[in-house]
């Protein structure tokens, strides 16, 4: 990589695109926390005057009583199963440990057998006291409940004959109505089956308020994404919500909105935090409904809350069956890619405004880096590997590169002339240094190519090394954790310092930004000079920038950058010193000085353009005079 003048406009492009990147997250999420924390005060300030600052005893006994009474009123023909003992029952296969409850008759919550999470057992998933799975029944005239309040007292477990296993929790009322939760767990698979069956199914339900045909099951789904990774920030920022909706996928990232309401049939709808995925998924569809969800501040380890209540439209009989299913799992592109239900789109291989990078991770790096993963059986060589191997594939461009930055710096002495004859014109400069070019055959855009080639490359990795879970806990060199930046030094909370750089340094980021400040330093050795200081010392500044910019995102990708300045230096000392031959280019350059040359009908219309500014100047100088 040469570094002329487009080539530093390559350079200036991309770390326009990194602060435009990181400038446009940060902001959003600061404002998100911001009104969101204006929010809380105003709601807890309203609830401080509305209430006594301390309850007695007394008031708390009262209290309880008021809420039992309540709760067996409501539940109507329910009542017997009002109030009762929780009890546990447990099931898994290979992947997944699931507890289900009998208050409501769903899951308590998941253990993912293949995964550790921060304090060193299983992640575990839907296990707060937010996560429910619940509906509304119809528990007497004018009653009403939420299927989560109510304890199921049969319980069964069966082993299937393909190995499944299925839990059942039976609810029974006064009126001979019943309900059935049945959830299936197969091998090998981390999502579950879930059915509910009823009988009396047209007087627990409602009858839908457009189709009289139809009753509504209205399903509550709540979910509450707890920290998984070691930077909460991060994971908040790789956190999305995802959906298909009449056949068609779309997500948001849950700092730039709050809800969704959908009119239209919903098949699915999940919660991604960056490495694992939550999926509800209807699979008769979901008419129509909402989901709301809010991100609580940094105080707490908890990502995103999210509730959906989605209803699902049942045909008007005593019984009906209504099929869902649940996914907690790992966000694996692969595994969900498996379902072919879409699942793998909310997977972030390029989304957004990179959206152009998909393809080039789907049908490139993904599948390369698998074959470098099986055959290094580490991490960190498959990146090398994979670097190598891209190194490779822009090895004709690159070469195109230093052959054109050798070509400018034979035409340095004849520049230098040039900058000497027209002094500070700067068009009748460019005006000679083009014809200059021309003659010489020498092409100036030549050495800015392969880095703005690099740009999607570079975007590609950066999606792919943020959301590939195989990195996750992947050490490597002093590098513990690939998916996470590797923390050689640590400070914790320093103001300033902080804000810039986060509480801590990156080793990795630290050898990235040395060998860019090696290659800035032997590239323009090699070109012309700059009299513009601006360019004369960007490729010495954006190796700064590169220690901001890089100091929070994952090792996989500072290793990644660093390797692959390793093979620029490499190359460019072999390829300048041992290839090109310096002789044969003057040669070659000379021939051409003396071959006729045709012009493009765009040169002659920049010429006739910079000739008739030139004139302009020359009369606006006269009449000065």
């Amino acid at each position: 990589m040469k570094f002329d003048r487009n080539t530093i406009l390559g350079i200036v492009i991309l770390a326009a695109l990194f602060f435009g990147y990181f400038f446009y997250t940060k902001k959003e999420q600061v404002a998100y926390q911001k009104n969101k924390a204006r929010e809380e005060f105003v709601k807890d300030s309203i609830a401080k005057i509305g209430r006594p600052q301390t309850d007695t005893l007394l008031q708390r006994i009262d209290s309880a009583k008021a809420d039992t009474i309540n709760r067996t009123t409501n539940a109507g023909n329910f009542k017997d199963a009002a109030n009762g003992t929780e009890q546990l029952v447990y099931a898994d296969n290979e992947l997944i440990k699931v507890a289900f409850t009998n208050k409501g008759g769903q899951p308590k919550w998941v253990r993912l057998k293949k995964f550790k999470g921060l304090d060193s057992n299983w992640v575990k998933l839907a296990g707060t006291d937010f996560d429910k799975i619940s509906y509304t029944i119809n528990t007497g005239s004018n009653k009403s409940a939420q299927t989560s309040e109510l304890f199921f007292p049969k319980i069964d477990s069966v082993k299937n004959t393909d190995s499944s296993k299925t839990i059942s929790f039976t609810l029974m009322s006064s009126d001979s109505s019943s309900i059935t939760h049945k959830f299936t767990i197969r091998p090998d698979d981390y999502m579950i089956d879930f059915n509910v069956q009823m009988n009396g199914a047209d007087k627990l339900l409602e009858r839908n308020v457009t189709d009289n045909h139809s009753l509504d099951l209205n399903l509550n789904w709540q979910y509450s994404a707890i920290q998984q990774e070691s930077s909460l920030s991060y994971e908040k920022q790789n956190t999305q919500v995802g959906y298909v909706k009449d056949g068609n996928f779309d997500f948001h990232t849950i700092s730039r909105r709050t809800s969704k309401e959908f009119d239209k049939s919903v098949e699915w709808l999940g919660i991604r935090q960056r490495f694992f995925f939550a999926i509800l998924v209807a699979k008769n569809n979901f008419s129509s409904g909402k989901m709301e969800w809010n991100v609580p501040s940094n105080d707490t380890n908890i990502i995103v809350q999210s509730t959906a209540n989605m209803r699902v439209q049942v045909p008007v009989d005593s019984k009906a069956k209504v099929d869902f299913s649940i996914y907690y799992g790992p966000s694996d592109y692969k595994i969900l890619k498996k379902y072919d239900m879409k699942f793998e789109k909310l997977v972030n291989l390029g989304q957004g405004m990179y959206q152009f990078v998909r393809p080039l991770n789907k049908f490139v790096i993904l599948p390369i880096f698998d074959i470098m993963k099986n055959i290094m059986g580490s991490y960190g060589l498959a990146i090398a590997l994979l670097t190598i191997f891209i190194r490779l594939l822009i090895s004709p461009l690159t070469y195109s590169s230093y052959l054109s930055g050798a070509k400018m710096k034979l035409l340095r002495p004849e520049i230098a002339t040039l900058k000497a004859k027209y002094g500070s014109d700067q068009q009748a400069m460019s005006m000679e240094q083009m014809k200059l070019f021309k003659q010489a055959g020498v092409n100036p855009l030549g050495g800015c190519i392969p880095a703005l080639l690099q740009i999607p490359i570079f975007f590609a990795l950066f999606s792919f090394f943020s959301s590939e879970i195989g990195l996750r806990g992947a050490s490597f060199l002093w590098a513990s954790d690939l998916s996470a930046p590797d923390k050689v030094i640590q400070w914790g909370s320093v103001p300033v310092i902080s804000s810039i750089l986060g509480d801590h340094l990156s080793l990795f980021t630290i050898t990235a930004v040395i060998t860019s400040f090696l290659i800035s330093i032997y590239s323009m050795s090699m070109s012309p000079d700059q009299s513009n200081p601006v360019l004369k010392y960007m490729p010495y500044i954006f190796p700064v920038f590169l220690l901001f910019i890089f100091n929070r995102l994952p090792s996989a990708l500072t290793w990644y950058y660093t390797v692959s300045n390793l093979i620029t230096l490499a190359l460019q000392f072999v390829i300048l010193n041992y290839i090109i031959d310096h002789d044969k280019i003057m040669a070659k350059m000379e021939e051409n000085r003396k071959k006729p040359k045709t012009k493009s009908k765009w040169q002659e219309r920049m010429e006739q353009m910079q000739e008739q500014q030139k004139k302009m100047k020359g009369q606006q100088q006269k009449n000065r005079r």
